[in-house]
């Protein structure tokens, strides 16, 4: 039976450096994201959007921007899909910048340790968002989400999930990075972070890599995907804030998505920082739901 998928609305831009990605939920709403899950027979819950402060837009202050309205909006999204979760249900959070998953990746791990399940988190991304507030260049939380959720961050953030650190570096893989800051090399390095950067992917294929990815889970296995939509080419979403070029392919990002809906394993799911500021005609937002489509079981044939 499909599982029942809750979506969750999370319409900020308070973590990141340019504005827009608050528009986000509503796009992937537009794009037909609810009628596309419910053609796949998922009953859909639409929980609407979340409350927050406003972004303020305001410098830096001690290495971190606008700390205290991402803590307001991390907690709230912590309990709603942590409450999602408790009732059974798929939550798909509907981003929003990617600090946001420090909240949502704390409450998969808390029900994780309540149900005594093991931990993998697919990070879909151009950045590593390994960053603190030593190394960071700019102070926008939205590069530090990973750090934070390893225990690298403000005591208000590490601490939202109840355990510090929620996850573990070894819990973490992250596929298609092509864009890290000087500092954070060293540190995603001294941290034993396994990532799958894009020369991984141009040299051994996207086939091997998600096979390495997703090695190791079995039926006790909570997986959870984290996708930046700027993980894809620019060329084939143009629609983020943060473009990098040299990103995977359409159809690579469609192979990693049947991987991970023939696992079995999917049990949460982020999408972040669409910003339709920067689209053409919601064609990134339309090429998202595609993709989510294959994460939920889309394929062109019957597979044996």
């Amino acid at each position: 039976m499909p599982i029942p998928v809750s979506l969750i609305g999370a319409p900020t831009d308070v973590g990141a450096g340019a504005r827009g990605v608050s528009m986000g939920p509503e796009a992937l709403r537009v794009a037909g994201l609810q009628t596309m899950l419910e053609s796949m027979e998922c009953p859909v819950f639409d929980r609407g959007n979340l409350n927050g402060p406003p972004n303020p837009w305001l410098p830096a202050s001690d290495g971190y921007r606008h700390l205290a309205e991402v803590v307001a909006w991390n907690t709230a999204v912590h309990a709603a899909v942590h409450a999602e979760l408790k009732l059974g249900r798929l939550p798909i959070l509907l981003g929003g910048d990617h600090c946001l998953g420090i909240g949502s990746i704390s409450a998969v791990a808390r029900h994780c340790r309540e149900q005594g399940k093991k931990l993998r988190v697919l990070w879909l991304d151009a950045h590593a968002d390994f960053n603190t507030s030593l190394i960071t260049p700019s102070g926008n939380i939205h590069g530090m989400p990973v750090a934070c959720l390893c225990g690298h961050g403000p005591e208000p953030l590490v601490q939202i999930g109840g355990h510090v650190p929620a996850i573990t570096p070894q819990s973490v893989r992250q596929i298609g990075i092509r864009s890290v800051d000087e500092g954070e090399k060293r540190f995603v390095h001294e941290m034993g972070l396994e990532v799958f950067d894009m020369r991984y992917i141009d040299e051994m294929g996207m086939r091997h890599t998600m096979e390495l990815a997703l090695a190791m889970m079995d039926s006790n296995t909570h997986l959870h995907v984290s996708f930046d939509v700027d993980f894809l080419d620019p060329d084939v979403a143009p629609g983020v804030g943060t473009t990098v070029r040299g990103g995977p392919t359409y159809r690579e990002a469609q192979l990693c998505m049947e991987m991970i809906y023939d696992s079995g394993r999917l049990g949460s799911l982020d999408v972040m920082e669409l910003n339709p500021a920067l689209d053409v005609r919601n064609q990134t937002a339309e090429i998202a739901v595609d993709l989510i489509a294959s994460l939920f079981g889309k394929s062109t044939l019957m597979r044996r």
